[in-house]
């Protein structure tokens, strides 16, 4: 059998104590005691809402072959008897094996960070690089201060690349994160006004979102977009860290990895990068200018490691957009079917606005409307009101018949929308969900987009259980 780490290894990487009969290894780590797979370690993170020490008894009912647990914990497990690795603190043990894992790689390692875009960035990387190697990777957004070393810690010996993303809400939570995951490509999607209300601008936004060229390894690579307005601070901040290779991407006649042209095709579409220069094609099942945009980043993050670009190029026909980032579905009523657009995963300004231009491209049928249906942007603080209102210019100017909103921050936007489009409101999710199901129709188009915990989810769910998908569109 193939181990993940050996007990050995494990006890020392963490420093922890082995009690009980010890398995020779283990073949997986997980801090979920639902999720756990016969032969896993169970590590008893201590949350902000709950206490892993609490469930490792069902962790070891569904069949963890060892707990790993603090010190301080022991006397409440009580008549557990399954092996264990006593640690001081469970997290910092977590930590210090993703370290271990980082030491033992002999993978390329890429890093994601940004305001917009992390999540699909990774998951394209993982998509198209699985066409040269193997590649690790996390399955969700484990992004934070307890998702990175998972991640890490789940990083095998044998991994030709590994595919980190990594998230902020706060000045200095990037850096200790990107200095356990020692990057040798890092990549900054863009700078856009995500979690504002914890921050005082863009510019503090990409001083922040900069820490991630402080952990990138010795003759490693940084990877900014050329587009975005924060570029040259972004810039200058790799020239500070020191990072000796820093390259662009994006449509700037400039940038070194060049989008040269842009085709939407329906529910696919085609984009031409310079890479190096010569021209790539590129079919991507995921339509949106955006999606290219991060596309040339993934493309250009895949050369930089070595990877075979034409394999890379032929791989992205086989992405397609994600549960709650575009993902497109074809729901059936008696009548005739309908699109939907599920981008109800996050929202902030900048990816509003993305999504805003790729329902305005969509083909709609027969008699068919272009429905936005929207909810608040979280995490805006004192400038919610206006990125809210803001949203009524590109609404206004594009081919979009209806708007229907629910949510205060939505407040803003329905006071400020002056057309002659139909505007629905409503408080919140749960109430606007009765007047999509009872008025979407057949030929129409319609997208879901809010920050997540909006419980906009709520409404696609509503509509995917009243009419059954045909197929993905």
């Amino acid at each position: 059998m193939t181990f993940l780490w050996t007990v050995s290894e494990l006890v020392e990487a963490m420093h922890g104590r082995p009690t009980g009969h010890m398995p020779e290894g283990i073949t997986g780590i997980s801090i979920d005691s639902r999720a756990i797979s016969p032969g896993d370690a169970f590590f008893a993170i201590k949350g902000d809402r709950v206490d892993g020490h609490d469930y490792a008894g069902i962790a070891v009912a569904n069949g963890a072959s060892l707990l790993v647990v603090s010190e301080a914990r022991i006397p409440a497990l009580g008549r557990i008897s399954a092996p264990m690795i006593v640690v001081t603190d469970v997290l910092e043990a977590l930590e210090k094996l993703g370290r271990a894992a980082r030491d033992r790689s002999r993978g390329r390692i890429i890093a994601v960070t940004g305001s917009v875009g992390k999540t699909t960035t990774k998951e394209m990387l993982r998509q198209v690089l699985s066409s040269c190697g193997t590649v690790h990777y996390s399955p969700a957004s484990f992004n934070n201060h307890w998702g990175v070393p998972l991640t890490l810690a789940r990083l095998s010996r044998e991994a030709d690349f590994g595919v980190f993303e990594i998230g902020m809400n706060h000045p200095g939570e990037i850096r200790p994160l990107v200095n356990m995951v020692r990057p040798h490509i890092a990549i900054i999607t863009t700078i856009a006004a995500a979690h504002l209300g914890n921050f005082s601008g863009l510019e503090e936004i990409a001083t922040a979102k900069a820490e991630i060229f402080e952990g990138i390894v010795k003759g490693g690579h940084a990877l900014i977009n050329r587009d975005n307005s924060q570029f040259e601070q972004l810039e200058q901040a790799a020239i500070a860290a020191e990072v000796t290779n820093i390259h662009s991407f994006g449509t700037h006649a400039k940038a070194d990895f060049r989008l040269v042209d842009y085709l939407a095709e329906g529910d696919a579409a085609m984009f031409w990068v310079n890479v190096a220069g010569r021209t790539v094609e590129v079919l991507i099942n995921a339509p949106g200018r955006h999606i290219a945009e991060n596309a040339v980043a993934v493309l250009a993050a895949a050369a930089l490691a070595g990877a075979d670009v034409e394999k890379v190029a032929a791989a992205f026909a086989d992405v397609t957009a994600g549960k709650g980032r575009g993902q497109r579905m074809r729901l059936m009523t008696p009548e005739g079917a309908f699109t939907l657009i599920d981008e109800s995963y996050n929202a902030n300004p900048a990816s509003m606005q993305a999504a805003i231009a790729l329902l305005a491209s969509a083909e709609v049928g027969e008699g068919g409307r272009r429905i936005a249906v929207l909810g608040d942007m979280l995490e805006m603080g004192e400038y919610s009101p206006g990125v809210h209102a803001d949203l009524a210019l590109p609404l206004g100017e594009t081919g979009i018949d209806d708007i229907w909103l629910a949510g205060a921050e939505m407040g803003y936007l329905r006071d400020a929308l002056v057309s002659s489009k139909e505007v629905v409101y409503r408080d919140d999710a749960d109430a606007l969900t009765s007047h999509v199901l009872d008025n979407v129709r057949p030929g129409d188009v319609l997208m879901v987009k809010s920050s997540n915990g909006t419980g906009f989810g709520r409404i696609v769910q509503a509509l995917v259980a009243k009419y059954p998908p045909s197929e993905t569109a």
